[in-house]
């Protein structure tokens, strides 16, 4: 596929496989426009695409709020012209026992993880269908929205609505040629979870459930998100793809 004519928006494109999946973009040609809520870190990860030959732009954005989606989808439109694919990465983790979970800890994973996303969707495939050209959308979800973990049940429950919500926006969307998948990683070592990878015997301990005997890297992810966005996934739409080196299978 010829990368170099279209143009990608990644949510969450600080760090960790949202930096991953826009460096990947990046070096195959495509325009990309690096989003996170975290401008500086957003620009660094431009200046980085700027390094492997790729053409990039920084974006600011808190995906929770509507406004400031539109915004950031204006922006991109307005500098690219159209967009082909969107990749929604922005997320967070929270742990807390299920008993003790809080109202503001449940809405801030939720509001960022489910409600960010389906903005993001909403309005980019608004733009999408503007444009007439079809196109693309991503969503990261998690292997956690299929195996419970009582420690952080609202991650889980934003991940199952982001599994869902993929299904009913590729229903909606299809009539426009614009296919919507979903990419569920495992253990993916990232700034987000290296504190509890590097505790104590957790890695050992987590190995044992990993088929392929190691844990992820943001690379892994985004070769992923690179063929689900392409026409080599031309008739893929509503599913979901696990990366997770077979965890599920002994889970």
């Amino acid at each position: 596929m010829d990368w170099t004519k279209a143009s990608v928006l990644v949510t969450g494109a600080a760090s960790g496989m949202g930096r991953a999946i826009a460096l990947a973009f990046a070096r195959e040609g495509a325009f990309v426009c690096a989003a996170d809520v975290n401008l500086g870190a957003a620009e660094a990860t431009v200046d980085a695409a700027l390094q492997v030959g790729g053409r990039a732009l920084a974006l600011e954005v808190d995906v929770a709020r509507r406004f400031s989606v539109a915004a950031m989808v204006e922006r991109a439109v307005a500098a690219c012209g159209r967009l082909d694919v969107l990749v929604n990465c922005a997320g967070v983790i929270g742990y807390m026992p299920a008993l003790e979970l809080t109202e503001a800890e449940w809405d801030r994973v939720l509001d960022i993880n489910l409600k960010g996303t389906f903005w993001c969707c909403q309005i980019v495939g608004a733009a999408m269908v503007a444009s007439g050209t079809g196109g693309a959308i991503v969503n990261v979800s998690s292997i956690s929205a299929e195996l419970p973990e009582p420690d952080c049940v609202h991650y889980g429950v934003s991940k199952a609505g982001i599994a869902h919500l993929t299904k009913s926006l590729a229903v909606a969307l299809a009539p426009h040629r614009i296919r919507v998948v979903a990419l569920a990683p495992g253990t993916i070592r990232t700034p987000m979870n290296a504190d509890v990878l590097d505790e104590p015997g957790f890695i050992e301990g987590r190995l044992k459930v990993i088929p392929l005997r190691r844990i992820g890297v943001p690379e892994d992810v985004a070769g992923a998100v690179l063929f689900l966005a392409s026409d080599h996934a031309a008739y893929v739409t509503g599913s979901t793809l696990l990366v997770d080196g077979g965890t599920t299978l002994l889970r």
